[in-house]
């Protein structure tokens, strides 16, 4: 009987558990869906030399591959262009026949494989009537050892025709398009970890993630104080409170751009209202130095950030606050305690787990800030507000080099995900710790 009943206790257990994994299976496929699928995608970019700035380059190539749309935009011409020279007697006839006659046997090759000839017929047909093949129509797979013999045909090619441009009637015309023949060979642009590899020796990167670090840290810091020191303002009891909390939100609510740009037009050098009360009292030299200076301009992120998103620390810390009973300050309070000792002993303690909700939301969010630095300094002056995000987008945006930014957005992650595992193992312990205690 205790078989019995100890069996049927497993099987229960197990049909628990396989509920229990089947209600939360949604939650994790959208995780996956939204969170992690795209790290993946920039993890598997982040391995291949991928630019859109340059065409052999502006996709994902794993194998060797073929351009029909250039070989054929190159090919018949060249050998149009060969016979016309030959014809015309220039040059050294010989070295023009022996250039045809390598080529065409190449054009044979190609055409041997039955996929390629096909691709190749109607891409010579799109071409024929002024129209662009598709990606997938115009490329052709070939293997390692074919594309090198390849190369070193038409390099070799090549090298005979620029031996002998200055004889013939077109070595320009005949030479270029040569080059363009040799351009159709796509080469595969996996390179595995070497953007990591470059980026982690780069001073510019990490000269972008002590920015970061600073203005991270220096803004949280200061975002908690204060934060902290209003909610307790109003968390008390006193007219007009509604109003006052509605105020405070003010900042909050504004949109990051529009903050930032508001912020810009107050540090401006010439007519910024915050630039001209800093000089009057002395803590700058002159207007212009809160933006065009590395100190003036790190302060004025920093500052910024502070107003704007003091008030969401403010919330958080408050919602916690709330939940703390009123009669524990009454006890503290008939035991002698003042309210320093009321605020360490009763307040901090009980406040713990807010205030780690609220430090692990802001750090990840101030590591991750763009648009705030963005729109008010650009990352300047000389890069002295550079953050890791602005970074990468300047890589991948402005540089279009797709890889490489792919592989400082992981590296973004990592950062992030690091972050998370602090607050959770070492500044969570106590939480997890005093939760066990009290069962």
């Amino acid at each position: 009987m205790a078989k019995k009943s100890s069996s049927s206790l497993n099987r229960a257990k197990r049909r628990e558990r396989i509920l229990g994994y089947s209600l939360i299976a949604p939650s994790i496929l959208l995780i996956l869906a939204v969170a992690i699928w795209p790290v993946l995608q920039s993890f598997y970019f982040s391995l291949f030399d991928y630019r859109l700035n340059d065409p052999t380059k502006s996709a994902v190539h794993t194998d060797y591959s073929l351009d029909l749309e250039k070989y054929l935009n190159s090919f018949p011409f060249l050998i149009s262009a060969i016979d016309n020279e030959i014809n015309a007697g220039t040059g050294d006839a010989n070295t023009l026949s022996e250039v045809k006659a390598e080529l065409e046997a190449l054009d044979s090759e190609i055409r041997s494989d039955e996929e390629a000839a096909a691709k190749y017929e109607k891409v010579n047909e799109i071409l024929f009537n002024f129209d662009v093949p598709s990606d997938e129509l115009r490329l052709v797979d070939i293997e390692g050892d074919v594309a090198d013999q390849f190369q070193t045909t038409l390099n070799e090619a090549k090298a005979s025709l620029v031996g002998i441009k200055d004889n013939l009637n077109q070595g320009e015309k005949v030479t270029g398009l040569a080059n363009g023949l040799s351009e159709a060979i796509i080469s595969p642009n996996f390179i595995g970890f070497t953007h990591y590899i470059n980026n982690l020796t780069d001073l510019r990167m990490w000269k972008a993630l002590g920015n970061t670090m600073v203005f991270t840290i220096s803004s949280v810091a200061v975002e908690l104080v204060l934060g902290l020191a209003i909610a307790i303002l109003i968390n008390k009891s006193f007219k007009g409170r509604g109003l006052v909390r509605a105020a405070i939100l003010i900042p909050w609510a504004i949109p990051t751009a529009v903050s930032a740009k508001m912020w810009k037009f107050l540090y401006d050098g010439q007519n910024g209202i915050i630039a001209k009360y800093f000089a009057d009292l002395g803590l700058i030299d002159r207007m212009a130095d809160l933006l065009t200076t590395p100190t003036g301009a790190m302060f004025s992120v920093i500052f910024s950030d502070v107003w704007k998103t003091t008030p969401y620390m403010a919330l958080l810390l408050l919602a916690g606050l709330q939940t703390i009973p009123g009669s524990l300050y009454e006890a503290a309070s008939i035991d002698g305690a003042g309210k320093w000792k009321q605020f360490m002993n009763v307040t901090l303690p009980l406040l713990k787990s807010s205030l780690l909700v609220a430090l692990l939301f802001r750090t990840l969010d101030a590591f991750r800030v763009f648009d705030l630095i963005y729109v008010l300094t650009g990352g300047g002056p000389a890069n002295s507000t550079e953050t890791i995000s602005i970074l990468a987008y300047k890589v991948m945006f402005a540089q279009t080099n797709f890889g490489e930014g792919s592989a400082l957005a992981v590296i973004v992650f990592i950062c992030v995900a690091i972050i998370s595992v602090f607050y959770i193992k070492f500044l969570g312990a106590d939480l997890v710790s005093d939760n066990n205690s009290k069962r």
